[in-house]
């Protein structure tokens, strides 16, 4: 019998984009609430290209003869993570902060639109599959 998945890669990359688009909301949440604090560097998480990398690589499963072999294979999306920065530009307030909480602004509305354009297209996915599994009705 085939091996039939309900679950394609679009939902694994829709999933993981939703999870790292949370915690780069946990670390703008940070950046804002330490604007003021003295010689706090601002933190960036960037993950996009390290998903898109997933994307574009073949899974290939490799299997382990021995139990002294290397893994091998392709990481897959499951393990993408993201790349945690800091930032270490001239301070603008003279007392070492590197928060600029215009840019944090920008950068939260970024990733709220990107997050809420995720989570739809997810939720129409699994309505799509609702509808097949109810045979269209």
């Amino acid at each position: 019998m085939a091996d039939i998945r309900i679950a394609d890669q679009t939902i694994a990359v829709l999933q993981k984009s939703l999870d790292l688009r949370a915690q780069k909301q946990q670390v703008i949440a940070g950046n804002v609430a330490n604007a003021d604090t003295p010689g706090y560097s601002a933190r960036k998480l960037d993950f996009e290209d390290n998903l898109r990398k997933a994307i574009n690589t073949p899974e290939m499963a490799g299997r382990k003869t021995n139990p002294k072999h290397f893994p091998i294979g392709g990481g897959g999306i499951s393990r993408v993570q993201g790349t945690l920065t800091l930032e270490t530009s001239n301070s603008t307030q003279g007392d070492g902060n590197t928060v600029s909480v215009d840019d944090e602004m920008f950068d939260l509305a970024e990733n709220q639109l990107l997050y809420e354009a995720g989570s739809q297209m997810l939720k129409k996915k699994f309505s799509m599959l609702k509808f097949a599994a109810s045979n269209g009705s």
